[in-house]
């Protein structure tokens, strides 16, 4: 059957007049929150700030504190459009700016130590005495600090540590009932930590769903957390015990819960780091019957660690593929320290190389991936013609920059 070309800002505008709608109809109260990111912001440590300014479902984002930026708009710190989002020198400075508290204060660094700072505490300390509740993504859990609890009581706010994981009695073993899901399921692993592995599972979802495949995205870590993930759990915080089942059991509920054409799976660090677990067991947990590989082409060095060195993406597939009896069918790339000429010279080399389809979604979208699924599974690509009335060969890239020329008003 002949290609039917469809046009893409017309497709786009229904899709977002749709969501406008449903939003209209189903309001959801978004807290507002200011996020803590203070000498990090758009740095590897920085990274659930930066996640959190991209997106979030549960939180409007109302500035970012980081004095070393402090003027600038985070959006273009990022690389990105401006997003009307502030960098603040501190917590005075937001409310003034602001006018009005927001509802919550995020500590939006992700560094390696297990406890923050005295100074850190005590400007936590200062935002719960201004009324605001206190999210966390670190292992050092502040609902379990006799000084924290206290100020937090004495304030009327709220502390929730992400991290913290489920109760005992709450944790699964693996059973094997990962077998009953019949939808593929796509894990996004990596050749490092803080690469880029959950912005490319956050933007193929939002993707994915924008073309009417219903895809669930389970995380694995805090910040896909913050960011309202439905399902999931913070894997490093785990009990080793119980980290496989409970992936499994977080995917089998997401399947039996939602229904879904596609389940995404959040990877953490990488299956050849010698410092981490999570990967193999997010691996294991999953079974996933695809695999995405992010990796950050201009690092050396692995993230925290100045002497190890970098796996090559060929290694990391090949260590994927011997372990498991999965495939990695495409390669994601992190546009850290590239400008864009370079990233696309390194886009047409892996592709030459690996054969296998490559793209930076930031910088260029997702359409390359949605096509590699579409390949690999003839369901999801019968859904998508019929959601989008698009017919396209094996071979050719689908065009599906949703967002350009849409009218600004039918945005949300």
């Amino acid at each position: 059957m002949e290609n039917l070309i469809y046009n893409q800002k017309l497709f786009a505008k229904k899709q977002w007049e749709q969501k406008y709608q449903e939003n209209q109809d189903n309001p959801v109260q978004k807290k507002r929150a200011l996020v803590y990111c203070e000498n990090q912001f758009g740095l590897v440590d920085g990274k659930t700030a930066a996640a959190l300014v991209r997106h979030s479902e549960i939180y409007t984002i109302v500035g970012v504190i980081d004095s070393s930026l402090a003027g600038k708009d985070a959006g273009e710190e990022l690389g990105k459009e401006k997003s009307g989002i502030p960098i603040f020198a501190d917590l005075d400075d937001a409310l003034k700016s602001l006018a009005y508290t927001p509802d919550c204060y995020i500590y939006g660094k992700a560094p390696l130590e297990t406890f923050i700072c005295i100074k850190e505490r005590l400007l936590i300390f200062e935002a719960m005495k201004k009324g605001m509740d206190i999210i966390s993504g670190l292992h050092e859990f502040f609902t379990q600090d006799p000084e924290f609890s206290h100020i937090a009581a004495l304030n009327g706010v709220q502390i929730k540590d992400i991290r913290k994981p489920p109760l005992l009695k709450d944790l699964h073993l693996f059973t094997g009932q990962i077998s009953q899901v019949n939808v593929p399921v796509i894990a996004v692993l990596g050749t490092d930590c803080a690469c880029g592995k959950m912005t490319t599972a956050v933007e193929l979802n939002k993707t994915l769903n924008n073309l009417g495949i219903k895809s669930v995205l389970v995380a694995t870590g805090q910040t896909s957390l913050m960011q309202g993930a439905k399902y999931g759990v913070s894997t490093d915080a785990l009990i080793s015990q119980f980290l496989v089942g409970q992936i499994e059991y977080s995917v089998v509920q997401a399947f039996k819960q939602e229904s879904p054409d596609i389940i995404l799976v959040e990877g953490q660090s990488a299956i050849s780091h010698p410092a981490f677990l999570s990967s193999i067991g997010i691996l294991k947990g999953s079974m996933p019957d695809g695999v995405i590989l992010q990796h950050p082409p201009a690092r050396k060095f692995r993230c925290d660690f100045p002497d190890l060195a970098m796996p090559t993406p060929e290694s990391e597939i090949k260590l994927i593929e011997t372990i498991s009896k999965t495939k990695v069918i495409a390669i994601t790339l992190s546009h850290e320290d590239l400008d864009k000429q370079e990233i696309l010279k390194i886009t047409e080399d892996y592709e030459l190389q690996l054969r296998l389809p490559t793209t930076d979604v930031l910088s260029s979208g997702c359409q390359k991936l949605v096509q590699a699924l579409s390949d690999q599974f003839p369901a999801l690509k019968n859904k998508i013609e019929r959601e989008n009335f698009v017919f396209f060969s094996d071979h050719q890239a689908l065009k599906l920059n949703l967002l350009e020329g849409v009218d600004e008003s039918v945005r949300t």
